[in-house]
């Protein structure tokens, strides 16, 4: 760092809050953003996220020194593929998704020789989607998942780390791999759960809900269309999640057939140690 041109495909929340933390860092002298609504391209612009936007992927990539795909997980692998085609020799290529196995392999599959890709994950969001919520600080603190294999050029390995860290954020390197199964446990899995428990509350039980039942589905207000995404292309590490977390389940449920208070209490403890050791 510091860069000439950052290209921003996708500025919703968390393009958004790159642009934005790029601009306020100056990481970047210009910010490009791409989307599909010129609307949304005004606003981001507006809020300062951007410099300026573009609805088409071709012209906001032939410049740029760095190119953060911030979009779909379905999307990632098909949209850096068709920009690296475009992209001067030497651009670096990362992206935000929350799935890292299928999209590297797919993007390293056909990735040109002269450009470099290294799979990104900030740690950083929220259910809320679209410029109007980004956040320049929203990676301060936080961290941040790169994921280099065997065939990633090292060099592109430590600028991709230095730009995540002039965003504020600690980085871990980790396999695609290594990434899915963890985040199947700390980030799939749980959507999934909030998003079953909300779905079978009746209609008529709404206004009995207090802040219990909403801290625990808040993430069911997520964007069901960039879920299921998230959900397909990490299923397996998904479905191992799943059945712990219903075994877990069948032990609170065989407690409660017996009436013993003593393995409630002692599996209670046991979520409550690993809640208290995550802090607020």
């Amino acid at each position: 760092m510091p860069l000439g041109t950052l290209t921003i495909v996708g500025v919703g929340l968390i393009g958004g809050s790159i642009g934005m933390a790029a601009k306020q860092r100056r990481v970047a002298q210009r910010v490009v953003g791409v989307g599909w609504r010129q609307s949304t391209l005004n606003l981001a612009q507006d809020l300062g996220a951007i410099d300026e936007g573009s609805l088409e992927l071709r012209p906001a990539v032939t410049e740029a020194d760095l190119v953060v795909f911030c979009t779909p997980v379905q999307m990632i692998a098909s949209q850096v593929q068709e920009a690296a085609v475009h992209c001067r020799a030497g651009t670096l290529l990362t992206d935000a998704g929350s799935t890292k196995s299928v999209i590297v392999a797919e993007i390293e599959e056909q990735l040109p020789d002269n450009v470099h890709f290294v799979g990104s994950h900030p740690l950083a969001g929220s259910e809320k989607r679209g410029p109007e919520y980004a956040d320049p600080l929203l990676f301060q603190d936080r961290v941040t998942v790169i994921t280099p294999t065997a065939k990633t050029d090292a060099g592109a390995v430590d600028r991709v780390e230095q730009f995540w860290r002039a965003l504020g954020s600690q980085v871990l390197r980790m396999s695609p791999e290594e990434h899915d199964r963890a985040l199947a446990l700390t980030s799939h899995a749980p959507h999934l759960v909030a998003s079953a428990l909300a779905g079978i509350l009746p209609a008529e039980l709404l206004e009995l809900t207090a802040s219990g039942f909403r801290d625990a589905t808040r993430i069911a207000a997520g964007d069901p269309e960039l879920w299921a995404g998230i959900l397909l292309q990490n299923r397996q590490a998904i479905h191992e999640a799943v059945n712990r977390t219903l075994m877990q389940i069948d032990s609170f449920r065989a407690a409660l057939q017996r009436g013993s208070s003593a393995e409630l209490i002692a599996l209670l403890q046991q979520g409550k140690k690993v809640r208290d050791a995550l802090g607020d």
